[in-house]
């Protein structure tokens, strides 16, 4: 993988050539690292019209085939587990520790697909329960959609591809794949997997290149009858208004909150605040970005919070001992350092980091800082956190939900009622009950509430969001 890669675009089971490409680089070093096609209109268009044909493929398959496909993807993931962690690592920088956590991850989450391929089913219906439905018999069953458009972000670029590709295909839908930019290399090695595995041809698609062109042909397109999207809140309320009447379903990030009340093991709770923080740069849409601590535990929390934090190592992601290296490019980076400028001059304290060095933003520390704050209200997508002192466990609850988005939220407690207390006032899709709300097991129902998005990931969720529901009625 040292020297640069000229890419195919994977269009009807085939890898083929673009007209036009573009240079891929390490958001670490600044070097080239492949040539990714740039897909324009017809080869767009190819892709839709291979999808079309694949669909009608994917439903003839049985339950156990498409298991079996999926079974084998896990498989073959297994069987090229450090070359896939590389890719991370060169692609968006993700140290290659968290890397190889994705791919087994990844893995996992195929499996669960290849399960989830053989419990795809309805139910009966009671249709003596209406005085008009006497003499009858019913039941539901659950169809596929067809032409699925995938859009998937550079975070989690094998997983969260995994999380789209997975219930699709044990649905038995076909899907036209577009990857983030900056991550296709890890698209491309899953349709390289795919193809291995026996898909059939058309089945699954990857165009790479610009959203503009590619995102808005998928979207308007009446043969997709479904678009799953993972990314910016911009970007997804786009795609609600030009999607028409196709289903949608949107994951659009977060600025996740944790509330620190209290803990038999506050050591743990740091270390754990601190990973939740700081994994891969921050740029999870679950990172913890505010916590907010019971006022009389905040300063201990505060310094051990640091102390853990100075152990971090920032650098190279293909060295094992690193702990987070470069954001995804140096733009994102200059983003955050006006966001340091603004807290600092409204007031806030940067008790630690703050800096930036190219695409490097050290992990960073912050208190003091209003509600109104960028790094407090927007999502930070970066290395840092705010913690804030409360008084009453309501004062928490409303730091918390006083916020645009509502994706997960975690809260640290020893009272049971407190725990019950919160978790029917957050307003958020997912409740984590003493852990960070970074926490994610592929299987859960996954997603949020407000301008966090609609819809639910998790591969038994994603299935149902993934077929139409049909009805069928017998007169006895």
């Amino acid at each position: 993988m040292k020297n640069q890669l000229k890419k195919k675009l994977y269009i009807d089971g085939r890898w083929q050539e673009a007209k036009n490409y573009y240079e891929l680089k390490s958001p670490f070093s600044g070097d080239v690292i492949a040539s990714v096609p740039l897909a324009d209109e017809r080869e767009v268009e190819d892709a839709l019209e291979s999808a079309q044909s694949g669909s009608e493929k994917m439903k003839q398959l049985t339950s156990l085939e498409r298991s079996d496909i999926l079974e084998r993807v896990s498989r073959l993931f297994e069987e090229r587990f450090e070359e896939a962690a590389e890719i991370l690592a060169m692609e968006c920088a993700k140290p290659i520790k968290a890397a190889r956590a994705e791919i087994a991850r990844t893995i996992e989450t195929y499996k669960f697909a290849s399960e989830e391929a053989k419990r795809i089913h309805g139910e009966t219906i009671p249709m003596d329960a209406a005085k008009s439905g006497k003499g009858r018999f019913a039941f539901t069953i659950r169809e596929p959609l067809g032409v699925i458009a995938a859009i998937t972000p550079f975070n989690f670029p094998f997983n969260l591809v995994a999380h789209k590709l997975g219930p699709a295909f044990a649905a038995g839908n076909s899907v036209v794949l577009k990857p983030a930019n900056q991550t296709p290399l890890s698209a491309l090695l899953t349709a390289e997997i795919f193809e291995q595995a026996g898909l059939p041809e058309g089945a699954l698609n990857v165009v790479t290149g610009r959203g503009s062109v590619i995102g808005n042909q998928l979207v308007k397109d009446p043969r997709v009858k479904m678009v799953t999207f993972t990314g910016s809140v911009e970007v997804g309320l786009g795609i609600k208004e030009k999607a028409g009447l196709k289903k949608v379903t949107l994951e659009l990030g977060s600025n996740s909150a944790v509330v620190v009340d209290g803990a038999e093991d506050m050591d743990a709770v740091v270390d754990r605040c601190v990973e939740g923080a700081y994994s891969f740069a921050g740029q999870v849409c679950i990172s913890v970005q505010r916590i907010y601590v019971q006022e009389k535990l905040y300063d201990s929390f505060v310094d051990q919070f640091i102390e853990r934090t100075k152990q971090l190592v920032i650098g190279d992601p293909m060295s094992e001992g690193t702990d987070l290296s470069a954001m995804i490019n140096q733009g994102e980076a200059e983003r955050i350092e006006e966001w340091f400028k603004e807290a600092t001059k409204a007031g806030a304290h940067i008790l630690y980091g703050g800096k930036r060095e190219d695409a490097i933003i050290h992990p960073t520390v912050i208190t003091g800082g209003s509600s109104t704050l960028s790094l407090n209200c927007k999502e930070a997508f970066a290395p840092i956190v705010t913690i804030t002192p409360y008084g009453s466990l309501d004062e928490a609850i409303g730091l918390v939900n006083d916020s645009e988005y509502g994706l997960q939220a975690g809260i640290y407690t020893t009272s049971v009622h407190k725990a019950f207390d919160a978790l029917h006032r957050l307003q958020v899709g997912g409740v984590m009950i003493n852990d960070i709300p970074t926490f994610r097991v592929d299987h859960m129902p996954y997603g949020g509430v407000k301008n966090s998005g609609t819809g639910r990931e998790g591969i038994k969720y994603s299935v149902e969001e993934m077929t139409e529901l049909k009805l069928v009625t017998f007169k006895l």
